[in-house]
């Protein structure tokens, strides 16, 4: 029987649906690495979420793996490349969380541009001001890097306020839809106001996000990342906050972040974390756009069903 272990926390509808596809399913979410490494030559599928990082060492000894599948979007943490090289399927299931990525991206840019975490606070500290004028979205053209599950999700979820989105995406071409035009790098520089970035974490993207970048773009600009964290060059953004050439952030993700997501103690002491930190121009949440009661249900149907359709098991 083909033998599946699934070694982080993930929605029993993924175990439910594989055992009754005729799999048989480990549930282990709470394996340290060292159990995983020792358990993995049993079976013939991994799957994972951000915990464990899955290089070409571990691949070595999982001589029976036929596949690896990634509960989420991003595959930074598994070595994709040399697995697919030893014929091992990758999977992962943006499709499950975009919907929440898209919601969150735009709750965050509203709660930014109308200044109501600003508001609520001072409320709360007895302060009724009047003066926190907020800035409407409408009018101004929102681009979009990176136009896959997440950029077209956000870009779905803008179709009613009456702005002008535009895309560039340097793997995909013709993809102007109902709720967004294709354009090139340029014109996204010259045209831009509010940047959303929607790009996985590559050696290409690593602080794709610097100085250069920013000042290629003819307007200040807001920014949203909701993508990974090291996208963005976290000192060259707090630059171009000071100097206005960045009006405002919301970030979703950090620098700083442990490979796992679960906190950023790596740059408690940063003063770039902290001026960001510090700041009534910043939106910031612990990497949680994708999360959500309903997505972490989509997450796992969506992966079940890969998992299924795989051709060669």
């Amino acid at each position: 029987m083909f033998k599946i272990l699934i070694a982080e926390p993930t929605h029993e509808i993924l175990q439910k649906r594989l055992s009754e596809a005729g799999f048989f399913c480990s549930y282990e979410p709470k394996l340290t690495f060292s159990e995983l490494q020792k358990k993995i030559p049993d079976y013939n599928g991994l799957v994972i979420r951000s915990k464990f990082k899955i290089d070409s060492n571990f691949i070595k000894q999982a001589v029976n793996l036929k596949f690896i599948a990634r509960a989420g979007a991003g595959m930074e943490n598994i070595d994709t490349v040399y697995a697919e090289s030893k014929g091992i399927k990758c999977l992962n299931s943006p499709e499950g969380n975009k919907d929440s990525v898209g919601e969150h991206a735009m709750g965050m840019l509203l709660t930014l541009m109308h200044k109501i975490k600003i508001s609520d606070a001072e409320i709360r500290k007895g302060i009724w001001n009047r003066q926190n004028i907020g800035t409407e979205i409408q009018g101004k053209t929102i681009g979009i890097i990176g136009y896959g599950n997440m950029g077209s999700a956000f870009a779905q979820r803008l179709k009613g306020f009456s702005v002008n989105v535009i895309a560039y995406d340097k793997y995909k071409t013709d993809f102007s839809d109902d709720y967004v035009k294709e354009v090139n790098l340029e014109s996204l520089f010259q045209e831009t106001v509010i940047l959303s970035v929607h790009v996985p974490l590559t050696e290409e993207t690593q602080f794709m996000i610097n100085d250069d970048f920013i000042n290629h773009f003819k307007n200040p600009i807001y920014l949203i990342n909701t993508a990974r964290g090291k996208v963005v060059k976290t000192d060259d953004l707090v630059k171009n906050m000071k100097s206005e050439k960045i009006i405002g952030a919301c970030l979703d993700v950090s620098e700083y972040e442990k490979t796992s997501f679960e906190d950023i103690f790596a740059g408690q002491n940063s003063p770039a974390l902290q001026y960001l930190t510090n700041s009534d121009k910043v939106i910031l949440t612990p990497h949680i756009a994708g999360s959500s009661k309903a997505s972490y249900r989509k997450i796992a149907d969506v992966l079940a069903e890969k998992i299924i359709n795989l051709s060669s098991i």
